[in-house]
């Protein structure tokens, strides 16, 4: 079946060439044991206005990830169609099953949303939604906003991220809407060059594109909130879909890093994580990172992490439990500039 049956099997109650706010969802079919032809409403809003171009603004990509998703309601209610120049579509609530579950991945299916990019019109109920996304609303778009936090697991420093452009042009732009945003830091991140996420499929359709990492833990963070209200203004100031006066100036530009192949401290026991810095603090390659504590073994010696790169401690794991494989901190190096 051709991709551009997407809209056809997902059809939406908006209409996105329509002038004026439009508030409503779009429907991926869902067949369970109760609802033998129910749908999966994927809240969406339209606000249109004149000329300008289209800017699509992703929250709750994971479930468990709050700021986004407040700070585009909040936008859906309160911007006037007449204060915008072009379009802007909002999907808030884009992994709706993840979001009513307060989980990271679906409850439908088991998949991470962020990994399942181009999606599968004829796929799971998240593979469909992200179909949705990748071939019918990244055609009409020009850029693309994808509010992220550190969820459950991660609690991250408040951050504005670029997406590797796939043209010095792009890759350009990504970085300009990143400094707009006006968070102290941005971060490249192409985690580990997986083409399967959000941004990286935007950015594949040629949109200039944009995310964030907002907090985390799991619950609101006052400041991060606070910072993604102010930059998602200032980014569609930034492109002229809102007048200047809805940004808040930035007084400079943020220090920019990157996550290299060595940003990741990964576990290999089954214990408890002891860090030992804050987030923020400038750490080198080699130093002690934490610890793994073996809570039902007292005789036996905690296990010591180490660093792998230099730079500062970008992220943490949250949860102290931890098995093999959980990544438990994470190091942002100062970025250093070259071709995308």
């Amino acid at each position: 079946m051709e991709r551009n049956t997407t809209q056809q099997l997902t059809p939406a109650t908006v209409d996105f060439d329509k002038p004026g706010k439009q508030i409503g969802a779009f429907h991926v079919p869902f067949s369970a044991h109760d609802d033998a032809w129910g749908v999966v409403p994927v809240p969406v809003a339209v606000i249109s206005n004149g000329k300008g171009p289209t800017v699509i603004l992703e929250g709750g990509n994971h479930g468990d990830e709050y700021e986004g998703p407040i700070t585009l309601g909040e936008l859906i209610r309160d911007l006037d169609p007449a204060s915008v120049s072009g379009r802007l579509i909002f999907i808030p609530a884009i992994n709706q099953p993840a979001v009513m579950a307060a989980q990271r991945v679906s409850p439908i299916d088991g998949i991470n949303m962020n990994r399942t990019f181009p999606g599968d019109p004829l796929g799971t109920t998240t593979r469909q939604i992200a179909a949705f996304v990748n071939d019918v609303l990244f055609p009409m778009g020009d850029v693309f906003i994808d509010l992220h936090s550190g969820g459950s697991s991660l609690d991250i420093i408040p951050s504005a991220v670029i997406e590797p452009g796939k043209s010095p042009e792009q890759h350009e732009a990504n970085v300009a809407a990143a400094t707009a945003f006006g968070a102290p830091i941005a971060v490249v991140i192409d985690n580990r060059g997986d083409p399967r996420t959000a941004t990286a499929s935007a950015a594949l359709a040629g949109l200039t594109v944009i995310g964030t990492e907002m907090a985390g833990g799991g619950t609101v963070s006052i400041d991060a909130l606070a910072l993604c209200r102010r930059g998602v203004r200032n980014v569609l100031a930034h492109l002229g879909v809102v007048p200047r006066h809805f940004a808040t100036p930035v007084e400079k530009p943020p220090a920019l890093f990157e996550l290299t192949s060595r940003a990741h401290v990964i576990v290999e026991d089954d214990g408890v994580f002891e860090p030992i810095h804050r987030l923020g603090t400038e750490v080198r390659a080699g130093e002690l990172a934490g610890r793994i504590h073996f809570i039902t073994q007292p005789g036996r010696k905690p296990v010591d992490l180490h660093y792998r790169a230099d730079g500062i401690v970008y992220g943490r794991r949250q949860p102290g439990r931890v098995r093999p494989g959980n990544c438990c901190l994470v190091v942002a190096t100062p970025y250093e500039s070259k071709k995308p």
